[in-house]
């Protein structure tokens, strides 16, 4: 089933090959429109997945930080969804 991840009126990525993991659906790097992500100095580190980094999100003018985020380098549990893309801060998955 394709899933979409939107906000501000605006498709930030279509996939129907998501992930999901603990409630979130990671989408496939090639399936986001990156023209709407900007690269975020924001990192958090989670015990199992290892170190994500952020997007902000730009839609219409309008900014959502560090709405969007993935783990370029994983640990070895969460190798599935190295480079993969989830969201949250209202971005809506339908």
């Amino acid at each position: 089933m394709t899933k979409k991840a939107i906000w501000n009126g605006q498709v930030l990525a279509e996939s129907d090959k998501t992930i999901v993991v603990e409630n979130n659906h990671y989408f496939p790097p090639d399936s986001i429109k990156k023209e709407f992500f900007k690269d975020s100095d924001t990192h958090t580190t989670c015990g199992w997945k290892g170190v994500a980094s952020y997007y902000t999100l730009v839609v219409d003018g309008k900014e959502n930080k560090d709405a969007a985020w993935y783990y370029p380098n994983v640990k070895e549990a969460a190798d599935e969804i190295k480079g993969y893309v989830a969201f949250w801060k209202g971005v809506k998955v339908e």
